[in-house]
């Protein structure tokens, strides 16, 4: 059985491990440890995955800014989720994200943003981010561009380019 929670400092070198195993590198492993410190950081929105009472996944949600000339939007970026790899296609993805945009509701958030598989995130409801004239501030595939509104018509009027925090700079 699967079961997800907001991630405890004990959590911190388990997730990191689980990071780099799911990535094949040490740099989204860094990420969150560096986004840790973040002023911005929203512990909630650090979720731990355990099968059996092991860490076996992590997501995070973090916040970000949608800019145009004239105003900017919050929102949360979607990034990193992982999984074990040898506890990939069980669920615990799956859990972790749906789980994870019940808690970014809770927490008041209205949208998310995410750059992933244009195959995998759309069964969260996730659409194209230019259905919205929202845009990535570097260059990437339209279609793995992907924003998902919390509440209806959250995205409504709003368009402009991410502003992801410096920490992901270095990824």
């Amino acid at each position: 059985m699967i079961a997800i929670r907001p991630e405890t400092k004990e959590d911190f070198p388990a997730i990191t491990q689980i990071i780099d195993a799911a990535f094949g590198q040490s740099s989204e492993g860094r990420l969150v440890e560096n986004l840790r410190r973040n002023k911005k950081f929203i512990a909630q929105l650090s979720l731990v995955a355990l099968y059996n009472h092991e860490r076996v996944g992590h997501v995070l949600f973090f916040p970000i800014m949608i800019n145009n000339q004239r105003s900017e939007y919050e929102s949360l970026a979607l990034a990193p989720v992982a999984v074990l790899p040898e506890r990939q296609r069980m669920g615990v993805g799956f859990a972790l994200i749906r789980q994870g945009l019940t808690a970014c509701r809770e927490e008041g958030f209205r949208s998310v943003i995410v750059l992933g598989h244009p195959e995998y995130y759309p069964r969260f409801g996730f659409q194209k981010a230019s259905r919205w004239k929202i845009s990535a501030p570097f260059d990437v595939p339209d279609e793995a561009f992907m924003a998902i509104e919390l509440e209806k018509d959250a995205l409504r009027n709003i368009q402009g380019v991410v502003q992801y925090p410096e920490e992901f700079n270095h990824v």
